[in-house]
Formats: C-alpha cells, structure tokens, sequence
C-alpha cells in the first residue's frame, strides 16, 4: 500500500520534504543572523535570550506562511489570533528592531519558498552589517559629557564662576537644567559639554570644586563617571 505523506489543506498540497527544506532553511539564516548579531554587538544590553528568540521568530514566521499560503482570509484570520499577544519587553537598541525585521524577513521567504532569494539576502545583509561594525562606518567621533555641579543656595550668583572653568576647560558646553537639592540647601546645574583635548573628567571636576567652596561635582562620560 502507498502511503501519502502530502499535507492538504484549502491552499494546496505541500510535501512533508517542503516543510523539512523551509524550516531547515530559516532555521540556517537564523542562526547566520543571531551570529552576525553577538559578533558585532558592543554595549553591555547583550542578552542571550533575545538571541534565542531571533532563532526562533525566523522558523516561527516560515512555518506561519506555510499554514497562510494563498489563502487570504486565512492570513486575516491569523491576524486576527495574534493580535490579541502584547509584548511587555522593551528593546533596548533600535539596532535589535533591525534584527528581528530581517530574521521575519528571511523567515517569510523561507515560509513562501523563495530559497534562493533567503540564502542571497542571508549573506549580503549580515555582510553588510559586518562591514558596517568592522571599519565603524558613520561613527560620530564628537563625545559630549554631562557634567552635574552643585553650588551653596546662599543668595549668590555662582553661576559666572562655573561657567568660567567650563570655558577654560571644554571646547563647547550648554546648561540644561537647574534645580533645588538637599532641601533648598544646594542648587545642582547640569550641562552638556565638550572636554578639550588633553582635559580629563578629573581636572575639570578638580576645578569645579574650587570654584564652589567644594561642593560635589561630577562628570559623566559614557559608562565612565567621575564623581567626588
């Protein structure tokens, strides 16, 4: 007796070796694209977790198109069942936005039986985004740091002393707020600045603090941060 391995539903027959190459295939670029993703991620918001979930939306999204097929009214209705999912997480970076469209994306083409067009898109986007984080391509070299002073809420105007050390020692800079601490007892400013060359975080915090009777001072660059 023959056995018919074929799966038919309203949008046509699909062979058993059809699902087996898709999944497959989606689950190969995935795995291409969560690599490409740990090997030109820099800042600390790694998460293993995220990566697993790009290997599987990839598959997930190729099997969804092979239940939707040609069937309109059966992707509406898909639709429909998954707009009732909410997502609480928050993606730290828009670059891992980017990563979940593209692994959707080749998971689509996968789903519709578009291998050649997954396996090219595969290769030259993680390419891309290889050469993109190898040579920093756009980088912006500018660093700007935030730099938070508190002054004695005694009557007097310390604002010209501080902003005589920020012109001695920052290229530009810009206040950006001002507000009561410790009761009324203090007012802290915070700024943006621009440290000239050959200045450190700690110079500028040294001369800060002479400038107002030693009050606390501190200059945040990045995940650096001098505070005395």
């Amino acid at each position: 007796m023959e056995l018919d391995f074929g799966i038919t539903d309203l949008s046509g027959t699909f062979s058993v070796l059809d699902v087996t190459v898709a999944l497959s295939l989606a689950l190969v670029a995935s795995l291409v694209v969560a690599w490409t993703y740990r090997a030109t991620h820099r800042n600390i918001s790694y998460s293993q977790s995220y990566v697993h979930t790009l290997i599987i939306l990839g598959m997930l999204i190729a099997l969804i198109m092979l239940v939707v097929g040609s069937n309109i009214a059966r992707a509406f209705a898909l639709v429909g069942a998954l707009s009732v999912v909410r997502f609480r997480n928050a993606i730290k970076e828009t670059r891992d936005v980017g990563f979940i469209f593209l692994v959707m994306a080749l998971g689509m083409a996968c789903g519709t039986r578009f291998y050649a067009l997954a396996g090219i898109a595969t290769v030259l986007i993680c390419l891309v985004i290889l050469l993109l984080h190898r040579f920093d391509w756009f980088a912006l070299q500018v660093r700007r740091q935030l730099v938070k002073v508190q002054v004695p809420a005694d009557g007097h105007d310390h604002g010209p002393a501080v902003e005589d050390v920020l012109l001695r020692h920052t290229d530009e800079h810009e206040l950006i707020s001002t507000e009561s601490v410790r009761g009324g007892a203090l007012l802290e400013m915070a700024y943006t600045a621009r440290l000239k060359s050959g200045v450190t975080p700690g110079q500028l915090v040294g001369a800060l603090r002479e400038s107002t009777a030693g009050q606390k001072a501190a200059v945040l660059t990045g995940y650096d941060q001098t505070d005395l």
